[in-house]
């Protein structure tokens, strides 16, 4: 069965395409389905199927007639129209907020940003105050606004029809913003990151010489001209890389800073031992020992002097990160990082 619910006498103007439609759907309680001539559909495997199309991530937001702020997470919305703006988006009829999105005259769509990961998660669930702690700011409808986002359509509700097991909502939008944001990305049932394919000619689609190809060559020569830049700071310190990581090591490690616990950490990274960069550190005033473990095992601590030098080259070697970062956009520097990650978590499972 298939109706569709119109709002006010305009509606049918800028969406009577799919009034034409929906005249040639079924009407007399035959499903698609049972028009459709082919075999019976695997749910899980359709499922599947749908998830290889990447969507963006969103909040849809309202307010309630009792004044309750209500909102949830949806990836099926969509574009209608540009002249006049409108778009749509679908809710479960299992919904427990199906009731407020059917009665609500005003409702929001906010395209999180990559970073707002949390909300979608947070809106996904049933039960608490999903609202509690957020920066949030009414429009003049009373729809609750997030802030943060890498767009917000405010919209006034035009028609809803039914569709399968789902409401399809359709609004026009009568006010939107946006910021230079990158979305988040839902794909295969996971969370994504979303990056530009730049067009490259098909000359340079192939190295110069065959070394120039492996992955080994481009993470050295990348780690070689980042790491240059804070090169100098290091020298003028009187510290070596090694020397230097260490020293990051003791800013941020949880737990006993020990020479053993130093040299776990060493292993992914440096083929050299913890101790004497740790007895080094102590000559020249960066760290000290301060107290002993159960067994005795002295551990290692920055003094004040050592600490205020390690925060000064960490929020150089940041400013370094942030120039880097100038030559892509967000999306591909957080991509970047979360590949780098997964590389460096597949090859300490293989050393191990």
């Amino acid at each position: 069965m298939w109706c569709m619910r119109r709002w006010g006498p305009s509606a049918l103007c800028p969406v009577a395409w799919w009034v034409a439609v929906l005249q040639l759907l079924p009407s007399d309680g035959e499903t698609l389905m049972q028009h459709a001539s082919s075999p019976k559909i695997d749910p899980k495997e359709f499922r599947a199927a749908l998830g290889t199309f990447a969507t963006g991530v969103t909040v849809i937001t309202a307010r309630a007639a009792d004044g309750t702020s209500v909102g949830l997470t949806a990836s099926s919305f969509n574009s209608v129209s540009i002249d006049p703006p409108m778009v749509l988006w679908s809710l479960a009829k299992n919904a427990n907020s199906l009731a407020v999105f059917s009665t609500a005259e005003h409702w929001a769509v906010h395209v999180l940003a990559a970073d707002q990961e949390h909300l979608s998660n947070r809106f996904s669930r049933a039960g608490a105050d999903k609202f509690a702690g957020l920066d949030l700011q009414d429009n003049p409808h009373g729809v609750p606004l997030l802030e943060g986002c890498a767009a917000r359509f405010q919209c006034k509700t035009s028609f809803q029809y039914e569709g399968g097991d789902h409401i399809i909502f359709v609004g026009e939008v009568v006010s939107f913003d946006r910021c230079e944001q990158a979305p988040l990305v839902f794909h295969g049932g996971r969370y994504a990151l979303a990056t530009h394919k730049d067009s490259v000619p098909a000359s340079d689609n192939s190295p110069q010489g065959f070394c120039e190809d492996l992955l080994g060559y481009l993470l050295g020569r990348s780690y070689f001209q980042f790491h240059q830049r804070l090169r100098d700071s290091l020298r003028d310190q009187g510290l070596t890389d090694a020397e230097w990581y260490v020293a990051a090591l003791l800013m941020t490690k949880d737990g006993p800073a020990t020479a053993a616990a130093i040299d776990t950490e060493l292993r992914q990274s440096l083929d050299c031992a913890a101790g004497p960069l740790l007895q080094r550190l102590c000559v020249l005033g960066w760290a000290v020992v301060r107290g002993a473990t159960d067994d005795g095992s002295a551990v290692f601590r920055l003094t004040d002097s050592g600490r205020s030098r390690a925060l000064h080259l960490l929020a150089e070697a940041k400013a370094i990160e942030v120039d880097f970062f100038g030559h892509m956009n967000q999306a591909e520097g957080a991509a970047l990082k979360s590949l780098l990650r997964k590389f460096m978590k597949s090859g300490a499972t293989a050393t191990l």
